[in-house]
């Protein structure tokens, strides 16, 4: 896997992923910095042409670095379960967007949930697009890929997770679902939200209520509001058992 940025390069290095690294092209002090790193950890470093970064990023901005990465190891939802507390994880139902995926992940990351679940088949890839939009975010997220979503809601139920779907015409708000239990968080694509298979296998939907007249949320901004629920709702509980 090829990423490309300062950010995504950093936090892929912080997690020991990166096997190669590329740049030039600039000079500045967070790239110099950014490559002394890379030498510390003992990885391939090289300095290349604007033209040959150019390349290896497909065009897309890179700010003088690509990195090169190691495979991630391949998860299963069983290992996004495995913790010393409620699990807390996402359900990707064909977000195909490498932009929302990524922005996703970051908002899992800083939620500190546990993972996220994703179709092999329309799911955006795990490219340097996506690792840019997430800020890093890719390198420390866990991610299980599965070959069916539906399937994979049942066996989060088998493990006693209460799998919850965003949709825009739930009668119950989100901020009623008690997101202190096992939680599977399950999100549609724009435009098409949860499919109906999908939908039918979620023990509870729910909305997020909007007052403007654009009556639709961004996929990424509407995960990040309801983990976000989740990490309050767990705080309180945290707190009364101090």
């Amino acid at each position: 896997m090829i990423i490309y940025g300062i950010n995504p390069v950093l936090e892929a290095l912080r997690a020991g992923r990166v096997r190669s690294l590329r740049y030039g092209g600039r000079h500045d002090a967070r790239l110099l910095e950014l490559v002394r790193l890379a030498e510390r950890e003992h990885v391939a470093v090289r300095r290349v042409s604007a033209s040959a970064l150019e390349r290896a990023s497909s065009g897309r901005p890179h700010q003088g670095v690509v990195a090169e990465l190691e495979e991630q190891a391949t998860l299963g939802v069983a290992d996004l379960l495995a913790t010393g507390h409620p699990p807390l994880v996402v359900v990707l139902d064909g977000i195909e967007d490498p932009h929302n995926f990524g922005a996703i992940l970051r908002s899992v990351d800083a939620a500190g949930a546990d993972g996220v679940v994703r179709q092999t088949r329309r799911a955006a890839p795990l490219d340097g697009a996506t690792a840019k939009a997430s800020a890093g975010a890719v390198s420390h997220v866990k991610i299980a890929d599965v070959v069916n979503i539906a399937r994979a809601l049942e066996e989060l139920k088998r493990a006693g997770v209460w799998t919850v779907g965003l949709a825009a015409d739930a009668q119950t708000s989100y901020e009623g679902a008690d997101f202190t239990l096992p939680t599977a968080l399950v999100v549609g694509a724009e435009g098409t939200g949860l499919r109906r298979l999908v939908r039918q296998h979620c023990d509870w939907l729910v909305s997020i209520p909007l007052k403007g007249r654009v009556q639709s949320l961004n996929a990424s901004v509407a995960a990040g509001i309801v983990l976000f629920e989740a990490v309050r709702q767990r705080g309180l509980v945290s707190k009364g058992h101090e």
